[in-house]
């Protein structure tokens, strides 16, 4: 049998090719996940209390919309407190089609709380509405939704996890705006 002979500088090229166009240079994929992919699980801790959710353990309850905020880009970002705002204004709507809708706050571990506080201020989200901090971005890099940009953390995102764990629909932004609304995500709800 023959085999094709490769130097070595060609192979380490191929491999690298091959890697790099499914992983970033922080080990999370390239691309944000697909509609129809499992939905990487998560463990992440709830803004201002010592509970944990788990996103296997929330879309077994029913389907579950999670929301990627821009958490602490070195400020609070206007935009994602409007959009917060919209969806607690709207959350007995969205408790009639979803079990869970997780906000995800991402940021540098070191003062993520405080900041995520400051964020939450003085209101409590409504249920369905649960915030959760991603402490040093591990989440947001295994969706592929990391934004490695200076003051940036995340890209924007909005996806609806059915209760098999696949996405059934997402909307990423690749700015800071481009927001989802509570409308288009009530209407992907009410496809499930």
């Amino acid at each position: 049998m023959m085999i094709p002979r490769v130097s070595c500088g060609a192979a380490c090229l191929m491999f690298l090719a091959a890697i790099s166009s499914n992983v970033s240079a922080d080990d999370g994929p390239s691309q944000p996940l697909a509609n129809g992919a499992k939905a990487v699980n998560f463990e992440l801790p709830v803004v201002g209390s010592k509970n944990f959710i788990e996103l296997q353990e929330e879309y077994k309850k029913g389907p579950v919309v999670v929301i990627v905020l821009r958490g602490y880009p070195g400020y609070q970002c206007p935009l994602c407190s409007k959009q917060v705002n919209s969806l607690a204004n709207r959350a007995k709507a969205l408790a009639q089609e979803a079990s869970r809708v997780i906000l995800v706050y991402p940021g540098e571990a070191s003062l993520l709380q405080r900041h995520a506080e400051e964020f939450m201020g003085s209101r409590t989200l409504p249920a369905p509405l649960v915030m959760v901090r991603d402490d040093a971005m591990e989440m947001v890099t295994q969706w592929g939704l990391r934004w490695d940009s200076p003051r940036e953390t995340a890209y924007p995102a909005t996806y609806v996890i059915d209760t098999n764990g696949r996405v059934a629909w997402s909307k990423v932004s690749n700015s800071q705006a481009g927001r989802t609304t509570v409308e288009e995500i009530m209407k992907e709800l009410r496809k499930l």
